[in-house]
Order: structure tokens, then C-alpha cells, then sequence
């Protein structure tokens, strides 16, 4: 729909430019989509589906991966709790954790901080 609006303004470069910023080819490159519902999807995965993991390993102060700021702030204490319980081999049976999704997590976590970090920090 955006295409068929952009065509009537042709010669217009209201909605399209001929080359992506580079917030655009950070976001694709990386796999980082917004949905207005849905929140951030990373690698194909709606990551506030992730919220309860959140929430347990940021010591319940976050429950959503919206916003950025917050979970930039909290990211150590999140990444410290991963690493522990990797190390330790000592899943959390409730939320399902395994050494192949906590590390899934942890890149999401750090692909939406790079984000943050590179593009939206200083707006």
C-alpha cells in the first residue's frame, strides 16, 4: 500500500529514498522489526512472548521488551542471571529455560541494545 501511495507522488521523495539510513540497514541487517501490537520481533521471534523470562531475570522490574531504555539499563543484571544459571547447568524448569534458548535471549537482548545504543540513545 505504501508502494501504490508513494507512485502517486511520483518524482516525490516523500516515502521513498534512494539509499536506506543507516538505522534502516542496522534494523535489517539484524533482523529487528516493530509491530505496533506485538512489540520488537528479533530473528523471527515476538520477543515480548519472552516477557516471564524477562521479568524473572531482570528481578521482576522489567515485564516488557518496549522499552529500550529500561532494558539497556537492566541488560548487566540480566546477562549476570543468564551466565549463572548457564554455568551452573540449573534451569528453571517453570519458564522452560535451556542453555539454547537463555542464549537466544541473551542476543536478542544484545541486538536491541546495540540498537538502542546506536540509534536511539541520543534522541
Amino acid at each position: 500500500m505504501l508502494n501504490k501511495l508513494a507512485g502517486l507522488f511520483t518524482g516525490s521523495r516523500l516515502f521513498k529514498s534512494s539509499k536506506p539510513s543507516a538505522e534502516q540497514l542496522f534494523l535489517e541487517e539484524n533482523d529487528i522489526r516493530f509491530h505496533p501490537e506485538q512489540g520488537y520481533i528479533v530473528d523471527g521471534v515476538v520477543v515480548n512472548e519472552l516477557s516471564e523470562r524477562l521479568s524473572y531475570f531482570s528481578n521482576r522490574k522489567l515485564t516488557q521488551f518496549d522499552d529500550l531504555k529500561a532494558l539497556y539499563s537492566a541488560a548487566m543484571i540480566i546477562n549476570e542471571k543468564i551466565d549463572l544459571e548457564i554455568v551452573s547447568q540449573r534451569f528453571v524448569a517453570r519458564l522452560g529455560n535451556t542453555e539454547e534458548n537463555l542464549l537466544q535471549l541473551k542476543q536478542i537482548i544484545q541486538k536491541l541494545n546495540h540498537y538502542y545504543r546506536n540509534f536511539l540513545l541520543e534522541k
